[in-house]
């Protein structure tokens, strides 16, 4: 009889994974909790490069079913989901996704959708970079200044300078200006 684990990742420690546990369940996969992995690591670290999943690999073996609950569980690119799938395919075990109606990614019509939807997320993931890069282009082009807004005025600048010239600490300096002694080691990097 085949054994069934259950993969469940976050990216946050202010995020959980229970929700992803309960989908398992709910799908009617009923999994030992041992066999159950859970961790909290980006999606844009390697599949093979987390701790948790390695483990889980290690554990696994030919007729062996994991399940995820979508794609991007198993990795953020297409190309690091459909090598972490190929893998598992190669040592016999079964990935069933159930955002894409629990369908075996290792089986022909599985490896076909989990292609084309992990292309159409990663196109997304760059139309959305090319966007971003565009729209920080023409701000900067229309002179508009980018990033965090300073703390300090250039009058406040000048006059830290001169106070750190008379020896004053940079925690009193950050104290009376309201910012931290970091905001205070900036000005004098800028100088």
């Amino acid at each position: 009889m085949a054994r069934v684990f259950g993969y469940c990742r976050v990216s946050t420690i202010d995020q959980t994974t229970d929700n992803q546990v309960r989908e398992i369940e709910v799908a009617g996969f009923s999994i030992d909790t041992r066999r159950i992995v859970t961790e909290t690591v980006s999606g844009s670290v390697a599949a093979m490069e987390r701790k948790g999943f390695a483990k889980l690999v290690d554990r696994l073996e030919a007729g062996d079913v994991l399940v995820v609950t979508k794609l991007d569980r198993l990795g953020r690119n297409a190309t690091d989901v459909r090598q972490t799938v190929d893998n598992l395919c190669a040592i016999g075990v079964r990935v069933h996704c159930l955002a894409l109606g629990g369908v075996d990614l290792c089986s022909p019509a599985g490896r076909m959708t989990m292609q084309v939807i992990a292309a159409v997320a990663e196109f997304e993931r760059d139309l959305l970079i090319e966007r971003t890069q565009a729209g920080l282009q023409r701000a900067k082009a229309e002179g508009k200044a980018l990033g965090r807004p300073r703390s300090l005025t250039d009058a406040q600048h000048r006059e830290i300078l001169a106070r750190r010239a008379e020896g004053v600490s940079l925690g009193v300096l950050a104290t009376e200006y309201g910012v931290t002694r970091a905001a205070i080691q900036r000005v004098e990097k800028r100088a």
